[in-house]
């Protein structure tokens, strides 16, 4: 490997840190390892985040490309500009409102403070979204329920301690394979075990001591029979809960019967029993996005921290620990003024808002007055207005929104302008494509899943006619907002970003590249050159894994206490019937993130997998009579083409598709938990039927919209 660059790999939250090589002439990378030195991962690796850091299988955007005469055709990046402002421009002189953008975890946190600095400072728009509210919105909203204030608990050195491992709806052996090594570790010691919760038996469920398959959508039945259970067992930590929470009391009073709330789930009472009685050890609670992406992602992700803190699992070694997609997830939620202004500042405060103005130096009537919807009805606001033009950076809402049809037609309508390293369904779309520059490419810092901060840094040159996000977004700002930007140098957004956020709970106020490349990587809040942060809110004990008493913790709340909350089950939001009987769920391919731009081949585009169990093929006749069958699946929304799988690991009548496949959210559907704005990606009612190859598929019967479809 010639003259490696340390930097952070950003396939995963997990945030490994990488050496890449340099290649001796022209552009790409020369060979990728683990760097033993960095403080997350200590030279492990896995092989997808290097093989999609060297050598990405997906379609690269060399030129920025503009729509003429119906087709895409090479530009000058002048020219592409000129088209970006003169748009956006006329749509903004209409209504503030007339420009949405939507951003990426995949970005660097200069890029993201950058574009939600231009969006909101700026623009002034409402209709700008940070792409985490397609995966980590619902935890987040639970986490501010719960703590007062956003990210877990728990950091990466819990996991050794932990001796029970609960995960639910999530598949990390698959998604974060380097952490899911700590947890499989630690769960083999010995009185240590794993326990999964997922309606299919995935990649980490074969290896879990106990699987737990819950019928989707039920998630919250069956948390609350877990917790209703350690009630009935006496195994409540009640000096815990009398020191250090509130509200145990009317969570008590909402609690259902065990017996009924597991039945609701499909999962008999010994199953429920066992689960419970785990909790009696020092446990780690992980969930992901089968939780999270749910009408009821919130109450779920709640009813999960619940039951960490009625059992006092909370301290070292224990806690709800919710696991991040998107590899700087976390950055974007401290950094790019979604859901909270820089610091995790509260975003409806008016002495925040004043705070923020100043800084940028925009009166505080500029910035919006709330945060705005999430993407879903973002895209939707192009059907009446007030939204004419749509802005996307490194994101795919094209093939990543539910309903995707719908979402494509709406783009089309726009003026779309797609920012992207590669070719995606939403670049195919757009008015203007700006060519940008990937990771291997970049400069910035990037935070993982258990807050660390760490480098981004390029091995490559950059081709000719590409441009990094943040040199994007600072063109499109000059244009537009002359002078709100300024430097676009990334170690002086970097300090920028960090300065404003002093004094808060995300404060970054201590860290610098310097400091950053001396130590790799640093756990925020890091308030000084030398602090970094640990277990959060945690502030004595005697760290044996139980929860300390009161006094040892201090959480962001008015009353200084953790908060219970109160969710119950309150159904499915689209049940199977006779026209639909089969209940469709999405899971994780071992290649597909990000819905697979970086790992497809473009010259093969893939039919996604169907996986049913083979007691539901065996139902469909000619259509499921063998292995990779043609067929199509339809839902009230769509169909799309597929392989019959038989599949042992999918209950009976459920359908598994791989959620990143860019075909599979046609047919998914677009209602929204109503808390956090996350689409219900894990649930719908679908059937399959005869592929008729040679004939275009036929549009499915109209329906009515669901109240917050």
């Amino acid at each position: 490997m010639n003259d490696p660059v340390p930097t952070t790999c950003m396939r995963c939250a997990v945030g490994c840190g990488h050496l890449t090589g340099r290649v001796d002439a022209g552009y790409g990378i020369d060979g990728v390892r683990g760097d033993v030195q960095h403080p997350v991962n200590r030279g492990l690796a896995c092989s997808r985040g290097i093989r999609e850091t060297a050598d990405p299988e997906g379609q690269w955007l060399t030129r920025p490309l503009v729509r003429r005469d119906g087709d895409l055709h090479p530009t000058t990046w002048d020219v592409a500009l000129s088209r970006v402002a003169d748009a956006f421009g006329e749509a903004l002189d209409r209504t503030r409102d007339g420009v949405a953008v939507l951003g990426s975890g995949q970005q660097t946190n200069e890029a993201a403070y950058a574009l939600g600095k231009l969006a909101r400072g700026g623009f002034g728009t409402r209709f700008y979204d940070a792409n985490t509210t397609l995966c980590m919105a619902s935890a987040v909203t639970a986490y501010y329920d719960a703590f007062g204030s956003d990210a877990p608990p728990p950091t990466y050195d819990d996991i050794e301690d932990a001796e029970t491992h609960v995960v639910w709806g999530a598949n990390p052996a698959v998604a974060h394979p380097v952490m899911f090594r700590w947890i499989a570790e630690s769960a083999e010691a010995e009185g240590s075990r794993l326990l999964v919760v997922d309606p299919v038996e995935t990649q980490t469920a074969e290896a879990a001591d106990r699987h737990v398959a819950p019928v989707p959508g039920t998630d919250l039945a069956l948390a609350r029979a877990v917790l209703a259970r350690v009630v009935e067992r006496g195994d409540v930590d009640e000096a815990f809960v009398a020191e250090a929470t509130t509200g145990f009391d009317a969570l008590l009073d909402e609690l259902p019967d065990p017996a009924a709330a597991a039945a609701t789930a499909g999962v008999d009472v010994e199953t429920v029993d066992r689960i419970a009685a785990a909790l009696a050890d020092p446990t780690l609670v992980y969930w992901g996005m089968g939780v999270n992406q749910s009408t009821q992602g919130t109450p779920t992700a709640g009813a999960l921290i619940d039951l960490c803190l009625a059992t006092g699992n909370m301290g070292p070694g224990t806690g709800p620990f919710s696991l991040t997609g998107q590899a700087n997830s976390m950055g974007t939620r401290v950094v790019s003024s979604k859901g909270s202004w820089p610091g995790m500042r509260g975003f409806a405060d008016p002495a925040e808002r004043r705070t923020v103005a100043a800084a940028w130096d925009v009166p505080v009537d500029r910035l919006p007055d709330d945060t705005g919807p999430g993407p879903i009805d973002t895209v939707a606001a192009v059907d009446d207005g007030p939204v004419e033009a749509v802005w996307t950076v490194a994101t795919n809402p094209a093939a990543g929104l539910p309903d995707a049809a719908a979402a494509r037609e709406r783009l089309e309508d726009a003026f779309l302008v797609a920012q992207d390293a590669f070719h995606t369904e939403t670049t195919a779309l757009a008015d203007v494509v700006l060519p940008a520059a990937t990771w291997g490419e970049s400069e910035g810092t990037a935070i993982n899943m258990e807050r660390r901060v760490s480098r981004v840094r390029p091995a490559s040159d950059l081709a000719p006619d590409v441009r990094t996000d943040l040199d994007i977004i600072a063109a499109v700002g000059e244009a537009l907002a002359p002078g709100l930007l300024g430097d676009s140098d990334p170690e002086a957004v970097f300090d920028e970003f960090a300065a404003l956020t002093a004094g808060t709970p995300a404060d970054l106020s201590g860290l610098s590249y310097d400091r950053l490349d001396e130590e790799r990587a640093v756990r925020w809040p890091a308030p000084t050159p030398v602090s970094e942060g640990g277990y959060r809110y945690y502030e004595g004990g005697d760290g044996d894994g139980d929860a300390a008493t009161g006094s040892d913790w201090e959480f962001e709340t008015p009353s200084g206490r953790a908060r219970f909350s109160t969710g119950t089950h309150g159904g499915v939001p689209e049940p199977t019937d006779d026209d639909y009987p089969l209940t469709l769920t999405t899971g994780r391919d071992p290649d597909g993130y990000n819905t697979g731009v970086r790992s497809r081949d473009p010259d093969d585009p893939a039919t996604p997998v169907a996986r049913v169990h083979p007691d539901t093929a065996a139902t469909l006749g000619d259509e499921g009579d063998a292995d990779g069958s043609p067929v199509r699946l339809a839902s009230r929304r769509g169909r799309v083409r597929a392989r019959l799988t038989p599949d042992a690991a999918v209950p009976r009548g459920v359908v598994w598709l791989p959620i990143h496949h860019p075909e599979t959210n046609a047919v998914t559907l677009p209602a929204t938990d109503p808390r956090s704005d996350e689409p219900n990606l894990k649930q719908c009612a679908v059937r399959i039927e005869p592929a008729a190859e040679d004939t275009p598929a036929e549009e499915p019967e109209p329906h009515e919209a669901a109240a917050d479809d």
